[in-house]
């Protein structure tokens, strides 16, 4: 998302969405005033303004499947993927998981800030997943901190085959910044496909799913 698409959300389409759908957001204040990647839990397709509505009037990027749209829903979202500046995702593909990643670091290193789900999916029962490694990769790569966002609310207001509900019941928790100094340090002087590189991503990603737990359920 571009400056001025952002800008545009910031001021005519987040009053609209914080008027209906959000009942709180804390955390504001640990935004970092850098580019950052932020990460949360994902409960529905809302998700994706929530983390909106908190990067807002911000550039910035998501990363989104396109594995799981056909026909007329394909097109939308292709059309909202173009709006938003989305890096495209097929979750069945590693070829394009590693592009995706690369597109990612790319993007973060142009200033954008970087919304992603360590879940990898959305949960279909509203309870938070094992977390996978992507965020903790492009991490490595940038050194841009990681906000961890717990949600809650989304998943009862547009749940998985289920249509939105026109409620304000979501609350977003933002958390403080994480920096991860010294695994930052730690992978510089190893192999990307070594077992050491391998534990400082599972690390990193238990920290991070330790982090969006406790905000979520707060």
């Amino acid at each position: 998302m571009n400056r001025f698409t952002s800008t545009f959300s910031y001021l005519f389409l987040s009053p609209i969405l914080k008027l209906i759908f959000i009942k709180s957001i804390k955390g504001r204040e640990n935004l970092p005033k850098t580019n950052f990647i932020l990460t949360s839990n994902h409960q529905s397709y809302f998700d994706i303004l929530a983390c909106g509505i908190v990067c807002v009037p911000r550039r910035l990027t998501f990363i989104g499947q396109v594995d799981n749209h056909k026909g007329l829903s394909r097109a939308i979202v292709e059309f909202c993927y173009f709006l938003a500046e989305t890096i495209h995702l097929n979750r069945n593909s590693e070829e394009s998981k590693k592009q995706a990643t690369e597109q990612a670091i790319t993007m973060i290193k142009k200033g954008y800030v970087l919304s992603i789900y360590p879940e990898g999916k959305r949960s279909t029962t509203g309870e938070i997943q094992k977390g996978k490694w992507g965020a903790a990769k492009i991490f490595l790569e940038t050194g841009v901190p990681i906000v961890p966002m717990g949600t809650k609310g989304a998943f009862e207001l547009f749940p998985p085959k289920g249509k939105i509900k026109f409620k304000k019941i979501v609350e977003l928790n933002i958390g403080k910044p994480l920096y991860f100094k010294e695994e930052l340090e730690k992978a510089k002087i190893l192999e990307k496909d070594s077992k050491e590189y391998e534990n400082i991503c599972i690390a990193i990603t238990e920290k991070i799913m330790a982090e969006i737990k406790r905000l979520a359920y707060e």
